[in-house]
């Protein structure tokens, strides 16, 4: 069982970072909805730690994300095959381009994966932020709890559309190459 060491960081980023970061969504929807909920009793200091940890990890997961995916994957994505080169499977953009039928994914669907999917950690640092500065005011603060409620749904959705497109682009053009791993070694 082998695994290149690109397949290996794209699935690191795709299927840990980001569904992780994906997973986390609910927890932390639930929780700001009960916190919001007319009659709702203000949330202890134990329960308020929690959230601001668990909005923390939301926040690393986000840019684990984004960063792996910008400075790691995206330049494997985009490089450019050698001249003469006719095997191009190794070089993803080259591959969408190459046929009409896949251009559009890489048109529409990469550029806004590379933009979109930056929103996510941008929303959730401020949606954090506003939780461990005003904690214990947002019990009052009807407005400012639902503009974060707003940023966290806005996250969520800007992650599910640069995760669905990730996915289809690493179907139609995986990211390949690197040194190979082998996870296990069969019998020969």
């Amino acid at each position: 069982m082998e695994i290149t060491l690109r397949d290996l960081v794209t699935a690191l980023h795709g299927m840990g970072f980001g569904a992780l970061f994906m997973l986390a969504f609910s927890g932390a929807i639930a929780e700001m909805y009960r916190m919001a909920a007319p009659g709702a009793p203000e949330p202890g200091a134990r329960s308020r730690r929690l959230l601001y940890v668990y909005l923390g990890v939301m926040v690393i997961l986000a840019w684990a994300t984004v960063l792996s995916g910008t400075y790691i994957i995206y330049p494997w994505y985009r490089a450019v095959p050698p001249a003469g080169v006719t095997d191009i499977t190794l070089y993803p953009k080259a591959l969408l381009l190459s046929s009409p039928s896949t251009a559009e994914w890489h048109n529409l669907g990469m550029e806004w994966k590379e933009h979109v999917g930056w929103i996510a950690p941008i929303a959730m640092t401020m949606v954090a932020y506003i939780f461990a500065k005003y904690g214990r005011l947002l019990a009052r603060e009807r407005q400012v709890r639902l503009a974060a409620f707003v940023f966290v749904v806005v996250a969520f959705v800007a992650t599910a559309v640069a995760g669905a497109f990730g996915a289809f682009l690493n179907k139609y053009a995986p990211i390949r190459g690197g040194p190979t791993i082998t996870i296990l070694q069969g019998e020969q």
